[in-house]
């Protein structure tokens, strides 16, 4: 197709969703750049609107696909939490006008909303691990709090709990009728948006749910690292990676420039203006159609906001051309990527616990697991991203076992650096658990250059 043409059908394809320094896509639409329905140059506002993932229709979606002879073992499923209130504040001006309470008469709706809000307010026998216990089981503030879910956000996981229950409970019987508690895998971060999001996707997944079989453990780190946090290698990746960051801002006078009208916009220093993250807010105002700020100096507006957008974009171009966060994620993803096949080994044994996992997570969780699993393209997740890993049996040979990979119901299993050569090897449509295997516990070292075979080394390797 040639530049510059886009079809005007491609315009009502704008689905929606973004996040701090991206976005995504709609699960129908491929996760990498499509000719037909993507603008031919990147737009800031369209990708903005990716990143809200605002719900609607119901997407096509590839999870459950296999052979027939094929038969689903187990599921994990990484989340991020839905559309939430700002963590920022733009300084001197009014925070956006938010309603966090969910109410039936107010879109977004799902058919479960009044069920998901009289169920949760029966929770509070919930036994959850410390410190998940005190927090409150769904938004409930007039004006929302800094960071609080959103009724978009519920709606969002009530959404992809009742997506991934057609296909894995309906279709694929994955639990049995009377599953236990111990079938189910549930981790979140200690932040209520998260753990609201891990229950309202489950209260749309579960076909009867029961607080005495819900117990979410808790993790401290965003990584979802556990008991392996401790990597300076990974955090002189990281160092190194936010000096990239920071010497591609230096070079952009455009950002420095809205950055200093929006200052004085608002009446603040620069630094102060751009220390309080403004497209954190702004994002919010344009997701939920709120008019971004106004003070008696003018108003923030749209052209600012694409300027900041179109950094962020340039700013993903680059990091991934210059393989440091790369570096990043590969040690940053590592103990939650080897946990997770710990877990569908197990299963490869026959053993029937765990056979749903389910990690309610952050954009800074989902994004080291992309880039770490060689999905360079992926979008940056969007608000309730998802990303699953699929386990197979072959009923033909059941101890061949076969993995998929599906980010917003896209199947990138191809794209990942552990199996994109498959097809040029293999004639098996689908590809091998051991490959995932190897990767984890081998080819995520040797990516990483050096002599190292295991975490431990990698993450103390000397003269880095």
């Amino acid at each position: 197709m040639e530049r510059g043409v886009w079809p005007s059908s491609a315009v009502h394809l704008i689905p929606v969703s973004t996040a701090k320094n991206g976005v995504s896509s709609k699960s129908r639409k491929r996760i990498m750049p499509d000719p037909v329905t993507e603008p031919p140059v990147t737009d800031p506002v369209y990708e903005a609107l990716l990143y809200c993932n605002i719900p609607s229709v119901a997407e096509r979606s590839m999870e459950g696909h296999a052979p027939h002879h094929f038969k689903l073992v187990s599921v994990h499923v990484f989340i991020r939490h839905g559309d939430r209130y700002p963590l920022y504040v733009i300084p001197k001006t009014k925070r956006p006008e938010i309603d966090c309470t969910l109410v039936a008469n107010r879109k977004p709706y799902h058919p479960k909303l009044e069920a998901f809000v009289s169920h949760m307010s029966k929770g509070s026998g919930a036994s959850f691990e410390s410190p998940l216990n005190s927090l409150p089981l769904y938004p409930n503030h007039p004006l929302c709090e800094m960071g609080e879910l959103t009724q978009t956000g519920v709606v969002q996981h009530l959404q992809n709990g009742q997506l991934l229950r057609d296909i894995y409970l309906k279709k694929h019987k994955l639990l049995p009728n009377d599953w236990s508690a111990d079938q189910l895998y549930l981790e979140t971060t200690g932040k209520s948006r998260t753990l609201q999001s891990g229950l309202a996707l489950l209260y749309g997944f579960l076909p009867d749910f029961d607080w005495k079989k819900i117990y979410f453990r808790h993790q401290p780190s965003a990584l979802f690292c556990s008991g392996s946090c401790y990597c300076p290698v990974r955090n002189q990746y990281l160092e190194k990676e936010q000096r990239r960051q920071y010497l591609l801002r230096l070079k952009n006078s455009q950002l420095e420039k809205t950055y200093g009208e929006m200052a004085k916009i608002v009446d603040v220093p620069t630094k102060q203006l751009r220390a309080a993250n403004p497209i954190d807010s702004m994002l919010c105002h344009l997701c939920h159609n709120v008019s971004f700020p106004c003070t008696r100096n003018g108003c923030v507006d749209m052209e600012h906001f694409k300027v900041i957008k179109t950094h962020q974009i340039e700013d993903e171009r680059e990091r991934r051309e210059k393989k440091l966060y790369l570096g990043y994620s590969l040690l940053g993803a590592h103990p939650i990527l080897n946990q997770t096949i710990s877990r569908m080994q197990r299963a490869t044994e026959g053993r029937k616990e765990e056979l749903f996992a389910l990690y309610s997570a952050h954009d800074v969780t989902l994004s080291p697991v992309l880039s770490a699993l060689g999905l360079s393209e992926a979008r940056f997740p969007r608000f309730a991203a998802r990303l699953i890993f699929e386990l197979w049996q072959d009923r033909e040979k059941p101890n061949e076992h076969s993995v998929r990979i599906l980010y917003n119901g896209v199947d990138v299993t191809f794209h990942t650096s552990f199996c994109q050569d498959h097809h040029k090897r293999s004639p098996k449509p689908m590809c091998p658990f051991e490959n995932l295997v190897r990767f984890v516990k081998r080819d995520m070292f040797v990516a990483l250059g050096g002599s190292s075979t295991n975490y431990y080394d990698a993450c103390h390797r000397e003269g880095f």
